[in-house]
């Protein structure tokens, strides 16, 4: 069984993975709810308690989907979901962190996952117009209904997270974060430790790259986000891109472990305030990432890994230029 963490100094105890949901409903080829629920349920049997979500997701279907799933163990798991997107049919327009649009989203989040609190609530994007000081007070005012118990940002600057930090205590972090993407090292990881804030990793496994699973971007089918939308997938940035894997498949061959689990396991024993969320709808990719908990990487392998992305280096942006511009960075 997967151990627990802390995230954050609220209190908030969660299995040391958790379970990206995203590509069950959004992103990543064709749904399939009836897979989807029975690794959940699978999930649950392994020790996962946290399930990560958004109304984004879908849109609105993934939030359905955990609601339907996770009603039965609703008091033993942690449901983390998120707001501040204009959802136009199934696109993200624009960002809206509005006090009035948060507290519309919350209570529709909270009608989908058939709840009557959400545990984790994170600003999906940080709202320029929005100043983070109203933001983070909605939130506060939403804890003390009840409604919400701990506070999150997605992929936020130091700046804004301080200033969140300042009005409501943030438990989490949510950012995109692996052996393939350092981009949090300088910056923020220095600031979330000071503050005492949780990190949650997106991608771990750089959205199959790691995990050895990538194709290049013509190979997805058009409802797969990485058809499209990650440039890394794209002509000779995946070729260049697949020395990484490559370094990684190495290593992990000779542990007799899955690149996959290499590259969690990495995650994990850099610091136990972070809680890495695989995504997958399938139980096969579910039960070899939870097998990574019990991975132990020497100094040596650490020291190794550690200088991948320096070595073989990282081509092209982890966003086309729409998506990428919503990043507060």
């Amino acid at each position: 069984m997967l151990r627990k963490r802390k995230l954050g100094r609220q209190g908030l105890e969660v299995s040391e993975l958790g379970l990206g949901c995203m590509g069950m409903s959004h992103a990543y080829g064709t749904p399939d709810d009836a897979e989807s629920a029975t690794t959940i349920e699978r999930a649950i049997e392994l020790g996962v308690t946290f399930f990560d979500t958004a109304e984004a997701y879908g849109p609105f279907t993934n939030e359905e989907l955990l609601g339907r799933a996770l009603k039965p163990h609703r008091d033993k798991v942690v449901i983390a979901t998120k707001f501040g997107f204009v959802l136009d049919g199934r696109s993200r327009s624009g960002v809206d962190s509005r006090p009035v649009h948060i507290r519309e989203v919350v209570d529709a989040s909270l009608r989908r996952l058939q709840t009557d609190r959400i545990d984790l609530v994170y600003q999906h994007r940080v709202d320029p117009s929005v100043p983070m000081e109203d933001v983070a007070g909605t939130v506060r005012d939403l804890i003390a209904e009840g409604k919400v118990l701990y506070f999150g940002l997605s992929e936020a600057g130091a700046g804004n997270i301080r200033r969140a930090h300042a009005v409501q205590p943030v438990s989490a972090l949510q950012s995109e974060y692996s052996l393939w993407e350092r981009g949090l090292d300088d910056a923020i990881l220095p600031v979330i430790r000071e503050l005492g804030i949780g990190l949650v990793p997106f991608s771990p496994l750089g959205r199959g790259f790691l995990s050895g699973q990538a194709k290049r971007a013509e190979d997805y089918p058009a409802t797969d986000f990485r058809s499209w939308g990650d440039p890394r997938f794209q002509g000779t940035n995946f070729d260049a891109n697949m020395a990484v894997a490559d370094a990684v498949h190495e290593l992990a061959a000779a542990r007799g472990a899955t690149a996959a689990q290499v590259a969690l396991a990495w995650l994990l024993q850099r610091g136990d305030d972070i809680v890495p969320i695989p995504g997958t709808k399938r139980r096969g990719y579910l039960e070899d990432n939870v097998a990574a908990a019990k991975l132990k990487l020497t100094a040596s392998e650490i020291a190794t890994l550690d200088t991948i992305a320096d070595r073989t280096g990282v081509v092209g942006q982890r966003y086309n230029p729409h998506d990428l511009e919503m990043l507060d960075r």
